[in-house]
């Protein structure tokens, strides 16, 4: 069914799942006959298993006009459901999500993260993201492999991340749909010299501290986390697995794990 003009502006369906979920608000084709039928968006169910608070964060590798709004602060134990927003123009979406840590202040103003900040704002990302791992993907309805995804520690990691795709009936031997990134705590194998703490003196995040060359960083990540991408050429190396893609599926899990 065809989303109304609102939902399509708002460019994001949000459904938080901590309670019962929100209806969404559509006219059906059998109440309005002109309604056009169209292939339903995928969603993302986002699930904090971090052991603290996390505002999601999101943002786009192509037109800017498909940046989200709107994007949930999710709990310790909670979880929340997105439509991607893959009808409307330009018909396609490729960006990426991650968690944002430690945020506080007024937002619009003072609003900012310890990790993973990327503007002045709760509910959407204004500037690029400071380092932290990315679940990322590309929707594209012209690529008839599409949906794409991988986990990326290419920047930094602080909380993993596993990706799952919801609804799927891969081939056999395919390896399309198969899980990636990883639930293992890899703070603790991060280089001393890469590895930042919190405010708790805690360890909060490990950077890489060169993303397009093998380093201890990427040698740390590849062998404790072989499904996600180390280092930005990561997906050249012989035998590596760290991008899936899933056409039979209906939408994707992604889980954010305790980083320590």
């Amino acid at each position: 069914m065809r989303r109304t003009a609102s939902l399509l502006a708002a460019g994001l369906l949000l459904l938080l799942t901590g309670g019962a979920p929100v209806a969404a608000q559509e006219t059906s084709a059998a109440e309005n006959p002109a309604v056009e039928t169209i292939a339903a968006d995928h969603t993302i169910t986002f699930v904090n298993r971090s052991g603290e608070t996390v505002w999601l964060g999101s943002s786009v590798n192509a037109d800017e006009s498909q940046q989200l709004t709107g994007l949930p602060v999710i709990e310790d134990g909670a979880s929340a459901t997105i439509t991607i927003p893959e009808s409307g123009d330009p018909e396609y979406w490729r960006g990426k999500f991650f968690a944002r840590q430690d945020c506080s202040g007024e937002p619009g103003d003072t609003f900012h993260c310890e990790v993973g900040d990327c503007g002045p704002e709760a509910d959407t990302c204004t500037t690029g993201e400071q380092p932290t791992g990315l679940a990322e993907f590309n929707f594209d309805p012209n690529d008839a492999g599409a949906p794409w995804y991988n986990v990326s520690y290419v920047n930094g990691v602080a909380l993993p991340i596993t990706i799952e795709a919801n609804g799927a009936t891969p081939p056999p031997d395919s390896g399309q749909c198969e899980e990636v990134g990883c639930s293992e705590k890899l703070l603790q194998h991060c280089p001393p010299e890469n590895l930042t703490d919190g405010s708790d003196g805690q360890p909060q995040l490990c950077t890489n501290p060169s993303r397009d060359e093998e380093t201890p960083y990427s040698d740390a990540v590849k062998e404790h986390c072989p499904r996600a991408y180390a280092w930005s050429k990561h997906d050249q190396e012989p035998g590596n697995n760290v991008m899936r893609n899933c056409p039979s599926c209906d939408g994707f899990t992604v889980t954010f794990h305790a980083g320590i």
